[in-house]
């Protein structure tokens, strides 16, 4: 019978639903194969207008995401295509959002970037396109196959973005170190989600869920499920970058192109929040009992070591790479207090949390971006000093930015940890909470340690920024959206409200 419904699955005419569904992917697949095509044509010099058909491609599948938005409807169901393997609800295209929008940031920063690392090569643009199809694969995926092979999409293009400066031996360095650790979480994820499979007979989540719930009855404590939750686990965090397997990040953040650097610390992370949601609160939901306290472990292990790492830290990018550790940290914090039922006061927090994160830490690295020269990388905490004296505008934004990742009101950070804190102070857990402000208040320390060499100290050299218009927009747009979010909050607030208005009271939207 298999044999027979696969064959009759993969002859099955598609609809018009599933390429009006598809449409934002499609359009960024026809566009990265456009830019690989086109620059084949164009000569060293004229190189960024393959940054300008990118930026084409991420404005069109921008207006094909607010159809799909539109469509949706009104009563929060979620529309299938693909024969069921693709689950377009208001979560994934909030997550479209978020890819597309730190896709975009990041294009502007790298087009004097690798201009100045003589690098500037077409296939740079393509590959970012191609992870984020990944991304949306895995934002929509509601099949372990599809959400596999988004995963290994995006995975595989990071890689060669890590290592795209042939000639710098830390990028290969970087690129090197992150492809063997990728590999090694993609394998155990992958062993997870056959066992599951093993399990329950089925590749949809939504199965997954009832037989997984059926099972529980017979067996609470299957072994099988638990090695199966288990090593499933340890590949989702890995791709979140929490301890005790964020060994890869301070290593691939400092040798990655900046601008690369930036792309995966929000839009490679918000995937990664983005897959492991929808597989622990839709297929993996009645196991909550089981995976809860392997995420509080986990949590406060992530906070304890990405803000003290990042204490000692003199290298900006991997400072920065700790602090990203520990903001996983407190996403966490916010699964733990979420049950998507009761209380998703922690869900909206995460939520909120990486769209903020998006802008503020894009302007950071944007700013690092803008300190790249012939002879100096820009990377370390001295390159930052006197940053007040030589660019006052870049330098007050750099404060913004750290000031909003340290969590200070009325900038947008502060919301963030906010709904986190008060998810967990609403379901009880009064200690975690305790310890949360204790970890922020680590980090403003180090925050403040960068803030100290822009205005404190002396300029080491007297040469400028980068005055590069594309670079220069692209920093302060950040900076208008950190600042925007912290001031008017509401707006914002109702689109988090809006992503996750599929959740209802048996669960999660297809429990039922």
């Amino acid at each position: 019978m298999i044999p027979v419904a696969i064959s009759a699955l993969a002859f099955a005419p598609l609809s018009a639903q599933d390429y009006h569904l598809g449409a934002p992917v499609i359009l960024l697949t026809i566009f990265s194969l456009g830019i690989l095509c086109f620059d084949l044509f164009l000569p060293a010099s004229k190189k960024q207008y393959s940054a300008a058909v990118a930026l084409g491609g991420l404005v069109a599948a921008a207006f094909a995401t607010r159809a799909v938005q539109l469509s949706l409807p009104a009563t929060g169901e979620p529309l299938r295509a693909f024969f069921g393997t693709v689950l377009i609800d208001a979560f994934a295209v909030y997550f479209y959002y978020l890819f597309l929008v730190g896709a975009a940031v990041s294009v502007l920063i790298s087009i004097k970037y690798l201009e100045i690392e003589r690098e500037n090569h077409g296939e740079f643009y393509a590959l970012i396109l191609f992870a984020v199809i990944g991304m949306m694969c895995m934002a929509s995926g509601y099949d372990l196959v599809l959400l596999f092979i988004g995963l290994e999409l995006m995975a595989m293009s990071t890689y060669v973005l890590v290592g795209f400066l042939r000639s710098n031996r830390r990028s290969n360095e970087a690129a090197l170190k992150y492809l063997m650790l990728g590999a090694f979480s993609s394998a155990m994820f992958a062993y997870g989600l056959s066992l599951f499979y093993g399990v329950t007979g089925s590749t949809n989540l939504g199965d997954i869920a009832r037989a997984l719930t059926q099972r529980g009855v017979l067996y609470p404590k299957d072994p099988l499920v638990i090695l199966a939750l288990l090593t499933t686990l340890c590949g989702l965090l890995f791709k979140i970058g929490a301890a005790p397997f964020h060994m890869w990040a301070p290593d691939a953040y400092e040798g990655a192109p900046t601008s690369v650097t930036g792309f995966m610390s929000v839009a490679v992370k918000a995937a990664g929040w983005a897959i492991m949601l929808r597989i622990l609160l839709f297929g993996l939901y009645p196991l909550r009992a089981l995976y809860v306290p392997v995420l509080v472990f986990t949590a406060l292990l992530t906070l304890t070591a990405g803000n003290l790492a990042a204490i000692t830290q003199t290298n900006t990018k991997r400072l920065l790479a700790y602090s990203s550790i520990a903001h996983v940290g407190y996403m966490l914090l916010g699964l733990v207090a979420s049950d998507g039922t009761t209380n998703r006061t922690g869900i909206k927090g995460i939520l909120f949390y990486l769209l903020v994160y998006t802008f503020m830490n894009l302007g950071a690295f944007a700013v690092l971006t803008s300190l790249r020269r012939r002879e100096v990388i820009g990377d370390k905490i001295e390159d930052l000093a006197g940053l007040a004296q030589r660019s006052p505008l870049n330098a007050t934004l750099m404060l913004v930015f750290l000031l909003s990742l340290a969590g200070i009101p009325p900038l947008g950070g502060f919301y963030g940890k906010y709904f986190i804190f008060l998810s967990l102070i609403e379901t009880g857990h009064y200690a975690l909470a305790a310890a949360a402000v204790v970890f922020a208040v680590i980090g403003l320390y180090y925050y403040l340690r960068v803030a100290n060499a822009m205005f404190m100290r002396q300029a080491t050299t007297t040469d400028g920024v980068s005055s590069a218009p594309t670079m220069q927009f692209a920093i302060v747009i950040t900076g208008i959206a950190t600042v925007g979010i912290g001031l008017f909050p509401n707006l914002f607030i109702q689109a988090v409200n809006w992503s996750v208005s599929n959740l209802n009271p048996s669960g999660i939207a297809l429990l039922k």
